[in-house]
């Protein structure tokens, strides 16, 4: 399993960048994830990211886009202003989760 070093930690990776541990993520990290990707975190990108975490908890997969409209409550329309182009790779990246199924 790869591994990178992410502000001074070794963290478990996926060929694609991924944390491939969930609990290896805290917001510290979440921060340095965003900067790598040019994401500037704000209260309504926070919200997104302790959402999927915690739907991630109960579901034990991570949340499309669609189920973070319709249970997260944030619509996809703000998705993509808060995480420009792939807003469902980027928010799980951000959160420490795998892909969500479909993302290519």
């Amino acid at each position: 399993m790869p591994t990178t070093t992410i502000n001074g930690r070794e963290i478990a990776v996926d060929a694609e960048g991924f944390l491939t541990d969930p609990s290896q993520w805290d917001e510290d990290l979440a921060l340095v994830l965003a900067q790598n990707i040019g994401i500037e975190m704000t209260d309504a990108h926070w919200k997104v990211i302790r959402f999927l975490r915690e739907d991630f908890a109960k579901q034990g997969e991570t949340a499309t886009t669609r189920r973070v409209q319709s249970v997260g409550g944030v619509p996809t329309k703000e998705q993509f202003a808060l995480f420009p182009k792939k807003p469902a790779k980027k928010m799980a990246y951000i959160a420490g989760l795998p892909k969500p199924r479909g993302c290519v």
